[in-house]
């Protein structure tokens, strides 16, 4: 049996496939990733498209409908903490009134219905995963009066829209599925107007990095694998493609550095706050998740292969808090860019 590609056909999700579909796209999945990196940026939209088609229901499940970290403060709930990270983007951008904004790669439009509720702002979200659209738009509709919102099925690399279209941008964590960096940052500069602003947060590999270490690469390897990423680059990178897109960089730095002690970004993983709300978030609960799964599996409530697919995700957030604890990672490299009010003065080095 051979699937339709999910570029081509993406709106089902988990419950949607068959058993025998869900071990195949897992399968296609895993392929993808353990292809060499050429491969993976190559297919980078089937390999993101499965993933996200595979984990959407598992992540509204655990985490709602925020897709991202954010940095803690001391005795900051975690669901306090998501809200303040996204109010500190449309502060940096001083979204307001009037503005257009585009949320290239907006997930299940988490973020963009708080800050358009927060700033007044219009928004479009971008996605190039025709469930988290589907869920998007039905999450969007419960909403009353409803947010000056809509949502654009469409890829981050050639974004379906005329130059100078918008006042604003954000990427909140979704450009680490880019398979290239500056690419993508050159199409949200095409579409932005002179003077527009650019902020978001990235997921990227800190100077603590080595390379030649084999565990540090092996930790790499499975955050990209239980996350749908073709690679991960460096803070430096970020920056570096910023410039070469046109961008006027404005502000690059860790936020995690901004989290307590006791509450680092990937506290959520840990353990460390058992309520009802955090439990799936946790190691026992994802445990618990599991083996639900495992018996759902044979009661006939869950389709053969979910727990699978739990499993790959299990396997991609421990290796976020070890990434996270040994300080080769983060989730939450900040970046504010501007597009020059001169465009023609700023030539593209890429």
């Amino acid at each position: 049996m051979r699937l339709t590609p999910a570029k081509k056909s993406d709106s089902r999700s988990l419950a949607d496939l068959t058993p025998d579909e869900i071990i195949q796209v897992v399968n296609e999945y895993t392929g993808l990733h353990d292809a060499d990196l050429k491969n993976r940026k190559e297919d980078y939209e089937l390999l993101v498209n499965h993933y996200f088609n595979l984990v959407t229901d598992f992540y509204e499940f655990g985490w709602g409908q925020s897709f991202h970290f954010a940095p803690r403060h001391h005795g900051e709930s975690f669901e306090a903490s998501l809200l303040r990270h996204e109010h500190f983007l449309a502060d940096q951008l001083s979204l307001k009134p009037g503005m257009q904004v585009l949320d290239a790669g907006c997930g299940v439009g988490g973020p963009m219905r708080t800050l358009a509720q927060y700033s007044g702002a219009s928004f479009t979200g971008l996605n190039n995963n025709a469930y988290q659209i589907k869920r998007a738009k039905l999450l969007t509709e419960d909403i009353h009066p409803p947010p000056p919102l809509q949502f654009i099925h469409g890829d981050f690399m050639q974004i379906p829209e005329s130059d100078n279209s918008y006042d604003a941008a954000i990427a909140i964590e979704s450009m680490p599925h880019a398979p290239d960096k500056t690419a993508a940052f050159c199409e949200v500069f095409r579409v932005l107007r002179p003077g527009a602003g650019f902020a978001g947060y990235d997921w990227c590999l800190t100077d603590k990095f080595d390379p030649e270490n084999a565990e540090h690469l092996r930790i790499k390897k499975d955050i990209e694998k239980g996350n749908g990423l073709p690679d991960t680059t460096t803070t430096r990178e970020v920056g570096d493609a910023l410039h070469k897109a046109g961008f006027e960089v404005l502000d690059v730095r860790d936020l995690a550095f901004e989290s307590h002690p006791k509450t680092p970004w990937y506290r959520a993983f840990q353990g460390r706050d058992l309520n009802l709300t955090s439990l799936p978030r946790t190691s026992v609960g994802r445990a618990l998740t599991n083996l639900i799964l495992r018996v759902g599996e044979k009661l006939r409530i869950f389709p053969e292969g979910t727990t699978l697919v739990s499993t790959v995700l299990n396997r991609g957030v421990d290796a976020l808090v070890e990434g996270g604890e040994c300080g080769i990672f983060t989730p939450m490299f900040f970046f504010l860019a501007r597009k020059p009010e001169n465009k023609e003065s700023q030539l593209r080095s890429g």
